[in-house]
């Protein structure tokens, strides 16, 4: 190939990737679902001894968090994001510039964030820095779209206040890694996990499945209970502070009307149903997780209350994470993917083991919590393979569509 060919296939490469917001922020998500798993996989190796440990400047189990909280899930929000939300209010188009700007930063700062794990916590001081250089320009272009807007309502409000949270926990990260206090560590994790994650995954979800249903479905009725988004603020903002407080025990009194809720939401939007189109039910299974692991927080709340012992661990944790936050990136993502590359909105043979992998992997890593630990750290090594396997298989398949043009050849 003549440089002039490879100039031009490269420039055609980058326009198609910077067409739409959604392609420039999927695509490092796709690589991070792929590198976090690595190196957290690294980390089980070493616990179980079968490896030499890595030697990081932080706490493995702080990047870990951190990585899972706002190094994965926020790429997949904001191009989520900056594609819906004019859509859903009206409002202007953000420019390309705008989304280009927020690649640039949150992707140099995770490059860096990783580099200073193994080096320095000055350099991991500078990745969180440029984060939240990114963050804020999301924010900002979000927000003018919400500004402008002709008509907004409470998903868009909700969904402005819980990523202001998530700016929140970074802020919170960067002052644990600046004077190693670890209850800014926890003030992160808390925040990032209830106070973002939490309830935008739980909106998005709330806005976008009935709808997503009834386009698929004869004689649906579409139904968005109005008084849930409430009570999710309510119940994720009582968990942390029960959190927060040291009083685990009294959690399920803000667990258990959100675990009732979520599953009345699943028989409410017909689950069963939706099997009639494999792209719907795999939202519907993904959302279905969030009842499950809400209700796991809830027993473990009330073992602790009634004996004083915890059983559950981190089992309710990562049936949310895994099941729940995880099972909705594949769903999500993919219909996105297909919806605005010009492709028929069917989930392949391919799509589907993958979300069956990631539901096995929330199932062995929920199972490990009540193994004998030897047998655990086998599990927990397994449910990382899992994962990236699955992943591997689901960046295959999707990552090269972000750097193509639409195959039916409309802009976008």
């Amino acid at each position: 190939m003549s440089p002039d060919n490879t100039n031009h296939s490269a420039s055609s490469r980058w326009d198609s990737f910077t067409a739409a917001p959604h392609r420039m922020m999927f695509l490092p998500g796709a690589l991070q679902t792929v590198l976090i798993m690595l190196f957290w996989l690294a980390e089980l190796l070493a616990r179980a001894g079968w490896s030499e440990p890595l030697r990081l400047v932080l706490p493995s189990i702080s990047a870990h968090v951190f990585l899972m909280l706002f190094g994965l899930f926020p790429y997949f929000i904001f191009g989520f994001l900056f594609t819906v939300y004019p859509r859903w209010m009206g409002g202007p188009v953000i420019a390309a510039s705008r989304y280009v700007a927020v690649f640039f930063f949150l992707v140099t700062g995770m490059v860096l964030f990783y580099a200073g794990l193994f080096f320095s916590l000055l350099l991991v001081a500078l990745a969180l820095v440029l984060q939240l250089l990114g963050w804020a320009l999301a924010l900002h272009a979000l927000f003018t779209v919400f500004r402008q807007a002709p008509k907004h309502g409470p998903h868009e409000r909700l969904l402005n206040l819980a990523l202001a949270a998530g700016a929140v926990g970074i802020l919170c990260f960067l002052t644990g890694v600046l004077i190693q206090s670890p209850l800014a560590f926890t003030l992160a994790r808390e925040i990032g996990l209830w106070l973002f994650l939490m309830p935008v995954v739980f909106l998005v979800a709330h806005r976008m499945i009935p709808f997503f249903t009834q386009s698929a479905l004869i004689n649906y009725l579409m139904v968005r209970p109005a008084w849930t988004p409430p009570l999710m603020v309510v119940c994720v903002v009582a968990h942390a502070a029960f959190e927060l407080a040291g009083l685990p025990a009294w959690r399920f009194l803000a667990d258990a009307p959100l675990a009732a809720a979520a599953l009345h939401h699943s028989w409410l939007w017909q689950f069963r149903r939706s099997f009639h189109a494999r792209l719907l039910a795999m939202l519907h299974i993904a959302f279905l997780w969030l009842g499950i692991g809400m209700a796991l927080f809830t027993a473990q709340s009330l073992t602790l209350l009634v004996t004083g012992t915890d059983y559950f661990a981190r089992a309710p944790l990562h049936a949310l994470g895994i099941g729940f936050f995880g099972g909705m990136i594949v769903a999500m993502a993919s219909r996105v993917t297909l919806g605005h590359s010009g492709r028929a909105l069917e989930a392949d043979d391919l799509t589907w083991r993958v979300l069956f992998g990631i539901n096995l992997v929330a199932a062995l890593r929920i199972a490990a919590e009540f193994a004998p630990a030897a047998a655990s750290s086998i599990l927990n090594v397994l449910a990382a393979v899992v994962w990236l396997l699955a992943f591997l298989l689901w960046a295959r398949l999707y990552a090269p569509m972000y750097l193509r043009p639409r195959a039916d050849g409309n802009p976008g």
